[in-house]
């Protein structure tokens, strides 16, 4: 099995199941405590938790709180539902779902235009009041790297929020200044089921569900020691090797073009994530093209999205066709892919392609 679908998930750090299993042990091992009981054994798993807080925090701008969550989508609903004021939500058009969605569900809402390469432009018209900027750092379908940094100054100028889906990009570059960002443990290698939600000091929230008041007040529930060790784990190992992986993805992207070069590429070949290839070629039957190669493991889009026969909004969004959406797919790699397998993964896709366009 070849495994080229790191954007829906990546494979568990040995570092991190190395980290999660003390806090699994019963009661020989003493590491099945409630981080929120005062004795002893939860007093422990507190400080396990407070342990993986720092990890977590190091990777994220100075001068913020780190919020545990479920995941990313949590996290997400706690930004976009736990900000008040007048105006609307604003969030790109290739935004994830879990933005888009919660966003029109919330109340008044805006789409901001991207361009054909997915970048989403920071100085286009406005109509309105808008209270919440949501543009993710870097898209999870295409790849493309977005210019946050104007849009967090372009919030400042409307008196609004900004808030940034780093689930992409966290672990894997520097994550961008805001009010509040985004991220998902398992998307760095760590496990899933715990994400986080930071929010610069001085941005108020409110809770959106209640319950025990943990997590400073702003998300109920029992933490999970073993999942947030994890997670830390996984942060710190991201951030030792932050530049190695990139070079790596870089070395990866590389040799794939080159395999794929009479493919078209969907979104900017230059502001991007080097992990992630999302390519089309006229004509191809995607879900027979999978079936054809069951030993390598990619997507048509995101995993999220995946079953529900519709094209992908993020291409549609950047001037696809329904045609054109439907004859594309992403690859994307990580830490533990190698050339070798990229080599293998293209041929297998190469040779299913070709064999469509002889056998019709």
């Amino acid at each position: 099995m070849i495994y080229l679908d790191n954007q829906a998930t990546t494979p568990l750090a040995p570092e991190a199941r190395d980290a999660m299993i003390r806090w699994l042990d019963g009661p020989d091992g003493s590491g099945f405590g409630n981080p929120h009981s005062p004795h002893k054994l939860g007093r422990q798993a507190a400080a396990a938790v407070e342990a993986a807080r720092d990890h977590v925090a190091a990777l994220f701008p100075a001068g913020g709180t780190v919020i545990f969550t479920s995941g990313a989508t949590e996290a997400l609903n706690l930004a976009i539902r736990g900000t008040g004021g007048k105006g609307s939500v604003a969030f790109s058009a290739i935004e994830h779902s879990a933005v888009g969605d919660t966003a029109k569900d919330a109340g008044p809402h805006k789409v901001l235009r991207v361009d054909s390469d997915g970048i989403c432009d920071p100085e286009q018209d406005i109509d309105g009041a808008v209270r919440l900027f949501a543009v993710m750092q870097v898209n999870n379908e295409i790849g493309t790297i977005q210019p946050t940094r104007d849009w967090h100054e372009r919030a400042k100028q409307e008196n609004a929020l900004f808030l940034i889906d780093a689930v992409q990009a966290y672990g894997k570059m520097p994550v961008a200044g805001a009010d509040m960002l985004a991220v998902s443990a398992h998307k760095l290698n760590g496990p899933k089921g715990v994400g986080a939600l930071w929010v610069r000091d001085g941005v108020k929230l409110r809770e959106v569900q209640t319950g025990g008041g943990q997590e400073h007040g702003l998300r109920s529930g029992t933490l999970s020691p073993a999942l947030i060790a994890g997670f830390g784990a996984a942060a710190k190992l991201a951030r030792e090797r932050m530049e190695e992986d990139a070079a790596h993805a870089e070395a990866l992207w590389t040799r794939a073009r080159e395999h794929f070069d009479g493919w078209t590429l969907n979104g900017s070949d230059a502001s991007r994530w080097y992990g992630n290839m999302n390519i089309r070629r006229d004509g191809l039957d995607v879900a027979r093209l999978m079936s054809d190669c069951r030993s390598v493991m990619f997507s048509a889009g995101s995993a999220c999205a995946s079953g529900s026969g519709r094209p992908s909004h993020v291409l549609k969004a950047i001037g696809l066709s329904d045609e054109q959406a439907k004859s594309s797919i992403r690859l994307g790699w990580g830490r533990y892919t190698t050339l070798d397998q990229i080599d293998e993964a293209a041929k297998a896709i190469l040779e299913a392609a070709k064999d469509q366009e002889l056998w019709g």
